[in-house]
């Protein structure tokens, strides 16, 4: 079977990224099963670097066709931040809930529109003489406090347009189905299935 090597150590982004590319006949590991490689620096300037340089080095370093990606949450009302340091917006390698903590410090007392955000996804795949990359957004607004125990990052205080629950709230299901993380692979399912379709042959 074709093989694909997510470039993260995230297990909840796994999770996501096998159930959104679930019907492909691939083997679909992560860095979680080369644990001698060291930590990407994920020093780009946007999400779209970042997300190219994962895929790059580790493609480089393995041979293995393999995609990555980098997501930002973006709060109109600071000016698009914590963006590209979304991660590590509270300081590095600090938890979920303390990111979320700064997050609702410099949004308090904002109502309102000032609340409005997007998470945006930047997924890219790589593979001999083939780079590609996909983009994909969900609108919503950051709550006031936290909801949920499900999903990890930003899931607990984000409110997707349309929806009544936060993706800590939703199933893994429907979040899968409504995400920017599912958008953005999801477009990435034909280039995918093209080129091991290709590369069988």
């Amino acid at each position: 079977m074709n093989k694909i090597l997510f470039a993260s150590r995230n297990p909840g982004k796994l999770i996501e990224i096998k159930s959104i590319l679930g019907g492909l006949p691939v083997l679909i590991e992560s860095l979680l099963e080369y644990p001698h490689f060291p930590d990407i620096v994920e020093n780009g300037n946007t999400l779209e670097e970042n997300a190219f340089k994962k895929a790059r080095e580790i493609f480089l370093a393995t041979s293995i066709p393999t995609i990555a990606d980098d997501t930002g949450l973006e709060v109109y009302h600071l000016k698009m931040a914590p963006g590209v340091f979304s991660a590590r917006y509270a300081g590095e390698k600090v938890s979920y809930a303390a990111n979320n903590k700064k997050l609702l410090d410099e949004l308090k007392g904002a109502k309102g529109e000032k609340r409005n955000a997007q998470f945006r996804c930047v997924a890219t795949f790589i593979a001999n003489d083939f780079e590609i990359s996909t983009v994909g957004i969900c609108k919503g607004r950051i709550l006031e406090k936290s909801r949920g125990a499900g999903g990890f990052g930003y899931d607990p205080i984000f409110l997707p347009d349309g929806f009544d629950k936060t993706f800590a709230e939703m199933s893994p299901d429907l979040k899968n189905k409504i995400s920017h993380r599912a958008n953005a692979f999801r477009q990435l399912i034909n280039v995918l299935t093209d080129y091991f379709n290709l590369v069988s042959e």
